[in-house]
């Protein structure tokens, strides 16, 4: 790696994951936008085929004739030869299969456990993790053996549990996980602007937010926009749209990842802040009403998000990337809405960035565990990422992270040394399971961890 007048030239990204359709072709899309970085990203990712095609169409991208700049894409059919001498690893990774999540997600429901997404908490995102954490103890081993002063960009759920690995394998791992949940909304707040004092045009970069919380259960502790406290604001905003949700239509509907916002609006009146997630993950921290059944959650205006539909989408997604691989799709410069490769640059010290990110608790949530990963705004700058101290979470919002947070570090512990007493306990702590018998969950966690045992290590025995 160069850096001269303000250009980066000789990067070298390995991107763990690299067959990645979606987040990949985002990343590549960043880059070439911006003239100030070139490089190599090396692609690695079990499915070979996978990372191939995106090589064809990283390479196509970098020489569009829109680009920027001009990045060189190869595959390596290694985790060694994809991260030794890498400046930057970016980790992108889906555990396991549909056929995995499929189990994660519907097996519950059985028990009138309704999961939105399964990914991050409730049982689907124990069992998640559980297949989850062998996998990044493998990632945090390498990057210790062949990159250990690399950079590490995590987007793999379930978040939390990818981040507390990577640091209980690799403590001195310089790595951090960038989740879009806080982006949306102050993108809602923008609106909210414009509908309650006809402000145009407002970005969500202009919406300034103190963060704080877990992730995917995230809270504005303030939000301004200039000179203006957006809190009465949003008070008003709610009162008017609480019963309706925003837009107060049936849009919601039109997405499997919309919502209206209602469970936003009301954990607002429960408890004075600003949920700053998506309604379907933060239905599933919360649980109770929200998800009481399909239809409770159709009547908050948010969906549950069936596997037959990822399925479907990937198939979709598949499909595109044999049409950008033939040239029967042409490439699109278009930014991702991410700010990674932002990131990056501030690292570089070719700026300056204050971002929403997950890292280890160093103080900045006083009243949550040192060392529990937790999402926070952080400072990047040169080499160093400082992260802003958020101040303490209210009593009633802590009560609830609190629990979450020991599951996590529970679901750690039990992944790691394959302990069932633990997993247990800890799978029926959630509060998504409240209303199952110790009976009924033992038999439904046996089941879903069979469902993953080709994902899990022997120490289980399944």
């Amino acid at each position: 790696m160069v850096i001269e007048n303000g250009n980066v030239q000789d990067l070298q990204i390995a991107y763990v994951g690299g067959g990645s359709r979606g987040w990949a072709w985002g990343f590549m899309m960043d880059l070439a936008a911006d003239a100030q970085m070139e490089g190599t990203v090396r692609l690695y990712d079990i499915d070979d085929a996978a990372a191939e095609s995106n090589r064809i169409i990283g390479n196509k991208i970098s020489a569009h004739k829109d680009a920027a700049s001009r990045w060189k894409y190869e595959v390596k059919p290694s985790l060694k030869e994809g991260l030794t001498g890498a400046d930057f690893v970016v980790i992108s990774i889906l555990p396991g299969t549909f056929d995995e999540m499929y189990s994660d997600v519907h097996a519950p429901e059985r028990l009138g456990v309704w999961q939105p997404v399964g990914d991050t908490v409730g049982p689907g995102g124990f069992v998640r993790a559980m297949r989850t954490v062998p996998m990044y103890v493998t990632i945090a081993e390498a990057i210790k053996s062949h990159a250990p002063n690399a950079w590490v960009i995590n987007y793999t759920n379930p978040m939390t549990l990818c981040m507390r690995t990577l640091y209980e394998v690799f403590p001195k791992i310089r790595a951090f996980g960038c989740c879009h949940e806080v982006f949306g909304t102050q993108n809602m707040l923008c609106e909210m602007l414009s509908v309650l004092r006809k402000i145009e045009g407002v970005t969500r970069q202009e919406i300034n937010v103190n963060v704080l919380g877990i992730n995917h259960f995230t809270w504005f502790g303030s939000a301004s926009y200039q000179d203006i406290d957006l809190f009465p604001l949003y008070r008003a905003f709610v009162d008017t749209h609480y019963d309706s949700g925003f837009p107060a239509d049936d849009s919601w509907a039109e997405s499997v990842f919309k919502s209206a916002h209602r469970v936003a609006f009301d954990l607002y009146g429960r408890y004075g802040l600003i949920a700053a997630a998506g309604d379907r993950h933060l239905a599933e921290f919360a649980a109770t009403p929200y998800l009481k059944s399909p239809k409770a959650a159709s009547e908050w205006k948010f969906g549950l998000t069936p596997v037959a539909w990822r399925r479907e989408n990937l198939a979709e997604r598949l499909a595109r990337s044999q049409a950008l691989v033939s040239g029967e799709e042409p490439i699109e410069i278009a930014p991702s809405g991410e700010e990674g490769h932002l990131l990056i640059k501030a690292l570089l010290g070719l700026q300056d960035i204050v971002s929403n990110v997950n890292l280890p608790n160093h103080g900045q949530i006083e009243n949550l565990p040192l060392g529990a990963v937790v999402e926070t705004n952080a400072l990047f700058r040169r080499n160093e990422i400082r992260p802003v101290f958020a101040g303490a979470l209210p009593g009633n919002i802590h009560a609830l992270t609190v629990r979450h947070v020991a599951n996590q570090e529970n679901t750690l512990k039990a992944a790691l040394t394959y302990n069932y007493a633990l997993a247990l306990s800890t799978f029926l702590n959630d509060p998504l399971m409240a209303a199952v018998s110790p009976l009924d969950g033992d038999a439904l966690l046996t089941e879903m961890l069979k469902a993953t045992a080709k994902y899990l290590p022997v120490g289980w025995g399944m």
